[in-house]
């Protein structure tokens, strides 16, 4: 009887001293590296890599174990990782990387997370899973990594102070303008023909003359130029003799109307003996029969004389030449240069209260933004449009406006009537702009793709860049820009210095512009100067005081 009991303890124990030598242990996050940590993120993504090591005796041989990541945030969200990364022990009959028994082992895994606001104040949990057989064990959750540094995503918020796309006016005050009329002359002759005198071109520059006497207060002289011109054949010197009388002639005509015209300016004049720039541009533009030779002789003979005669031994090409292009060259040119001058901004604003009809598309445009009230810019936008409906500038500037008084809806409207009028590319960048204010980086792509040449569309670039993970070509795109954006790009890229110089440069600071020297004084270590900047950011704005309190990158400030 005492001998059988012996036996039934003796295998008592043995059994469980086998199942104690076949229970794994557990992981803890002493066996785990994360980089980074804090984690950040890039691109809307936030990617963690994870440096880990089974401790020697720890993989049974027939052990699997599975290891998934998982982020966990506030209130409850959380997101794991579709697939988690095995291992196997030495005898396991499975794909997966084997560990050794004796040894131990490392290993490395990657994992991608999206990310959401609700992942801010987060932190990176292993769930680990030990399967022996057909025996699952799952050990309690392991904190390997603590904190998102969210930084990226603050070009959403920097794109709201952010002007958007205004189409541009093509107005000028004053307006550089010409006129020029012409008299020709008979061969060998100099003298100024009735007939020529009697000309529309130089009736024209007749009345030009009076009319910028009359209208005085909106048109100014400048100057009046005489030019003459002999045509390229015969003797040089008695070319040279008579295009200098050309001129004279030409020039004591020109006077003598402005005396008449009762205005007064520098007259300039001048003469070419022998025009061969003129023939050139003549014959290049006929139809004349050899005349790709007669161009080839020109680049090729520098000396007049050469040219002539080698051209005058294409008898037939010669008599075109004769009938059809020099008596072209034996001119005179009498070119008026004026200035026309606008309204100005306050017979701009009188015009738009009396009467807006008699402006011009393009002061309208320009009126508006002599305006700093929001609603009365609108109202010039608006009346331009009724008055002008072809003219999408005006549409996209309403749009604008309803977007700067926060009416997206209302704003997108506008730009996309904008946009049926044809491809108008600052309609489509501010369309790039709204999209991205809500982390819609496809389609603030295809948008931008029609946005070429857009006004303004640098910070639109910028941001999108920002948004893709691409610091150094945003800071690029925004290098000539004094804006919260500019100062986020570089913070990004590091480059704290220009940084630095961008926030001073910023006129109009706000609470993104405090909150961005705050974070620019934790990178360069002031702690100290971050507290203040971050204390008129929440003042300034409640979204930065809920903000500011969960960015891991203002931990020690807080403190």
């Amino acid at each position: 009887m005492r001998k059988n009991l012996f036996y039934s303890l003796a295998a008592f124990v043995l059994v469980a001293t086998a199942s104690c030598s076949s229970k794994m242990g557990e992981l803890t996050a002493s066996n785990f590296d994360v980089e980074p940590n804090p984690m950040e993120t890039q691109a809307g993504q936030v990617t963690v890599t994870i440096n880990g090591r089974f401790p020697a005796k720890f993989m049974k041989k027939n052990a699997v174990v599975t290891i998934t990541p998982e982020l966990r945030g506030s209130k409850g969200y959380s997101v794991r990782a579709e697939e988690g990364a095995s291992f196997q022990g030495e005898k396991a009959r499975s794909n997966f990387q084997t560990i050794s028994y004796e040894n131990g082992g490392n290993f490395t895994m990657r994992q991608t997370f999206d990310y959401d606001e609700e992942l801010h104040r987060s932190e990176l949990y292993l769930n680990i899973v030990t399967r022996k057989g057909s025996k699952e064990t799952k050990q309690p959750l392991v904190k390997v990594a603590s904190g998102i540094i969210a930084t990226a995503e603050l070009y959403q918020k920097a794109l709201e102070t952010e002007s958007p796309c205004l189409a541009p006016d093509s107005f000028e005050r004053v307006n550089n303008r010409k006129m020029e009329a012409q008299v020709k002359f008979l061969v060998n002759q100099a003298n100024l023909r009735k007939s020529e005198l009697a000309s529309n071109s130089v009736k024209d520059f007749v009345e030009m003359l009076r009319k910028i006497n009359r209208e005085h207060e909106s048109m100014v002289l400048k100057n009046v130029e005489v030019l003459a011109y002999a045509s390229p054949e015969g003797d040089f010197a008695f070319n040279d003799r008579l295009a200098n009388r050309r001129q004279s002639v030409s020039e004591d005509y020109v006077k003598g109307q402005m005396k008449q015209a009762r205005v007064s300016a520098d007259v300039s004049a001048r003469y070419t003996a022998e025009d061969w720039e003129g023939f050139r541009q003549l014959v290049a533009a006929s139809n004349i029969q050899d005349k790709d030779v007669i161009l080839r002789v020109l680049s090729m003979y520098q000396d007049p004389e050469q040219r002539e005669q080698q051209i005058r031994n294409m008898s037939e090409g010669f008599r075109e030449l004769a009938d059809g292009i020099l008596p072209e060259l034996r001119r005179s040119r009498m070119i008026i240069n004026y200035e026309t001058v606008g309204r100005s901004d306050e017979q701009l604003k009188e015009q738009f209260a009396a009467d807006p009809k008699k402006l011009s598309a393009d002061e309208l445009l320009y009126t508006a933004t002599l305006e700093n009230d929001i609603a009365k810019r609108k109202a010039i936008y608006e009346k331009a449009a009724e008055i002008y409906p072809n003219d999408w500038r005006a549409k996209n500037n309403i749009g604008v406006m309803e977007m700067m008084s926060g009416r997206e809806l209302e704003a997108i409207d506008k730009f996309q009537e904008a946009i049926d009028d044809g491809k108008q590319p600052e309609a489509y960048a501010n369309m790039a702009m709204i999209v991205l204010q809500h982390g819609d980086i496809k389609s603030a792509e295809r948008y931008l793709a029609d946005a070429t040449r857009a006004a303004g569309m640098e910070k639109v670039l910028g941001a999108l860049n920002i948004a893709k993970g691409n610091y150094m070509l945003a800071e690029q795109n925004l290098k000539n820009e004094k804006s919260n954006l500019a100062a986020l790009s570089q913070i990004l890229n590091k480059n704290y210095s220009a940084a630095t110089r961008t926030l001073l440069g910023i006129e109009n600071t706000d609470a993104m512009t405090h909150y961005l020297n705050a974070l620019l004084m934790v990178r360069t270590g002031q702690d100290n100067k971050a507290s203040e900047y971050l204390i008129k950011a929440a003042y300034a704005d409640p979204f930065f005081a809920k903000y500011g309190d969960s960015d891991i990158e203002m931990k020690n400030v807080r403190k």
